[in-house]
């Protein structure tokens, strides 16, 4: 039977709360500034209207690796202009690879076909070889590293050993055309580009290495291809310049220590894109200081995600959640990664994947919970999930019913989060509070530190109905620039000026 729209779905117990990150950051907060909080409406309020002691309280909370300095933000009423920890210096990969032991930092399944996994200590020493091997290569800080790449352990390892430099890194899905590619890849003019022989979708084999020499012949900045073998062990490099196996690429190069180099917050980390629907795509560019104080607040608080917790969201390398995953690891959680297709070789296919692997966070779209429920597949036959204790959606709003298809045919006892954010954040402006009721068809709440409000053509708050989603509030992760805008006037046009002083994100 359907829940009542006005009976919360799921509500946390007196013990869930108390064990929440989210009450004990309510907690700390409390007790480091003299302050008190009934409920998450005023710890929301006093992250919105104090943001010197909110983001301070972030860093340190959430365990940023890095010097702060002494200044939060400088210029904070300025949309566009603010400038958060202008004294602080990081580096982003030193803050995911912050643990070397034995346990699982990546477990990979491409289809039912390949299944591996990665300790920590192995995946640090990844990143180290491949790191030595581009800085090698004569990659050097600000310089782009680009894949074309399915969601498996090497991207990981080659987004990590490019930012270590203080490269930037940029990525595509290998199911993009060659146009799609060049599109994107051809404005930012990489010197490396790694890339896989192939893929696996549906069952089926299909082949990257006719694209890529395409793709390489298109990108005259590049200096070195990476190939690594995924769908077979044996291929041909011919047609394609500058090309080395990925193997071949590290072999001179013994894994030590890594002496992560810390940039400023503002320093370049990510290049992501515009969908492109109305030209080429626009290529924004994201901090590293912003992604890894929106992604560990958003992780630890809202997702209340825990060291050892196994973090999965099904994702491709492009779409940024695929960067929103991956900063799992600075929460000492273990990424769990899938590549393929979700129906193959049937709709159980990624709930075999979360009971066998314990996934503790299950992260899809809208899109795939109503296919499912099309499907007539109910898990919660057959694949207990004892272990998940959380599940969130999007990529569009959770339809009501699909609220209920969550709670009905896949878990009773789980905190469910309709969740919205975007590429041009890099990060979520609404998700879900782990220490609030669910309630059928609605968002939870808006992140912490986020600002949001509803406004219509005229530039006025909407108190409801269908109207421009607007940020009145700077906050670390908005967008730095587009690439080659050198003086912000198509960022301020696109971002700032449909409703001066406020971020508009274009959704309705």
């Amino acid at each position: 039977m359907s829940a009542m729209i006005d009976t919360a779905l799921w509500r946390p117990s007196a013990a869930w709360l108390d064990r929440t990150n989210m009450s004990r950051f309510s907690r700390e907060v409390e007790r480091r500034w003299h302050r008190r909080f009934s409920d998450y409406e005023e710890l929301h309020r006093w992250s919105i209207d104090t943001p010197q002691e909110f983001w301070r309280s972030i860093w340190e909370f959430c365990g940023i690796v890095g010097e702060q300095g002494d200044v939060v933000v400088t210029d904070g009423n300025k949309m566009p202009g603010a400038k958060f920890f202008p004294d602080a210096r990081l580096n982003f990969a030193e803050n995911l690879l912050r643990r070397r032991d034995d346990g699982d930092a990546i477990v990979f399944w491409g289809e039912e076909r390949v299944k591996r996994r990665l300790s920590h200590g192995e995946l640090h020493n990844a990143v180290s070889r491949l790191a030595q091997a581009l800085k090698a290569q004569g990659i050097k800080p600000g310089d782009r590293v680009v894949g074309y790449m399915p969601n498996m352990p090497e991207t990981v390892i080659a987004m990590l050993a490019t930012v270590s430099l203080g490269a930037v890194w940029s990525s595509c899905s290998p199911d993009f055309g060659v146009k799609g590619v060049l599109d994107r890849f051809g404005q930012i003019e990489p010197k490396a580009i790694i890339l896989a022989d192939g893929y696996f979708y549906g069952g089926k084999q299909f082949d990257s290495l006719g694209k890529a020499g395409e793709i390489v012949a298109g990108l005259p900045s590049l200096a070195r291809v990476i190939v690594v073998p995924y769908t077979r062990e044996d291929f041909s490099l011919d047609g394609i310049a500058h090309a080395v196996t990925y193997d071949d690429f590290v072999t001179p190069f013994r894994a030590h220590e890594i002496l992560f180099e810390r940039f400023p917050f503002a320093h370049p980390l990510y290049v992501m894109y515009s969908s492109g629907t109305t030209g080429v795509p626009k290529c924004i560019i994201h901090c590293a200081g912003g992604a890894i104080l929106q992604h560990k607040k958003e992780h630890m608080l809202h997702c209340d995600v825990k060291p050892g917790d196994r973090v999965f969201y099904f994702t491709t390398c492009g779409w940024m959640m695929w960067n929103w995953l991956v900063s799992a690891l600075a929460s000492e959680a273990t990424l769990m990664l899938y590549d393929g297709s979700p129906f193959h070789p049937g709709p159980s296919i990624l709930f075999d994947y979360a009971e066998e692997e314990r996934v503790t966070f299950f992260g899809t779209s809208a899109k795939f919970l109503d296919a499912l429920n099309k499907s007539g597949f109910a898990p919660i036959d057959s694949h207990p999930l004892a272990s998940l204790r959380s599940m969130s959606s999007t990529g569009s709003p959770l339809a009501p019913e699909s609220f209920d298809f969550v709670y009905e045919a896949i878990k009773r006892d789980l905190h469910l989060a309709s969740i919205s954010g975007g590429t041009d954040i890099v990060s979520c402006f609404v998700l879900g509070v782990p220490s609030l009721p669910v309630w059928r068809g609605e968002i939870q709440a808006a992140g912490l530190g986020m600002a949001m409000d509803v406004y219509d053509a005229e530039g006025k708050p909407l108190a409801e109905g269908k109207g421009e989603l607007v940020c009145t509030r700077a906050f670390p992760s908005m967008p730095v620039d587009f690439w080659n805008d050198p003086d912000g006037a198509r960022s301020r046009a696109a971002y700032f000026e449909p409703i001066p002083g406020f971020l508009c994100h274009g959704d309705f």
